[in-house]
């Protein structure tokens, strides 16, 4: 009588003991009517793991003094066989010679 006792008490301890590695298990047959309490596991958002980034300086701008845009050269070039300027002969044998603008009737 005392071996069957012995039995009984361990085969409850053994079973009291086992009920936390079978928890998380979801073995289910047959149909469920009504709502569960708890939402099972796969229900659960997967852990959001910590990638840190790596840190980058932002990109460095240098501001240039601004330089005035270099002005056209503005040159007549005089030919000194003919007595005429360019366009008005597109050719001058002796060389063209580069003269200042100047306004008309000066």
């Amino acid at each position: 009588m005392k071996t069957l006792f012995g039995l009984a008490c361990g085969l409850l301890l053994t079973a009291l003991s086992a009920t936390p590695a079978f928890a998380n298990s979801h073995v289910f047959f047959g149909f469920n009517v009504g709502v569960p309490l708890f939402p099972p596991a796969y229900y659960y958002p997967p852990p959001a793991y910590y990638y840190p980034q790596p840190v980058v300086a932002p990109p460095a701008y240098i501001e240039q003094a601004q330089q005035p845009a270099p002005q056209p050269e503005n040159w007549w070039y005089y030919c000194v066989d003919s007595k005429t300027y360019y366009p008005y002969v597109k050719e001058c044998r002796s060389g063209w010679q580069r003269v200042a603008p100047q306004p008309p009737g000066s």
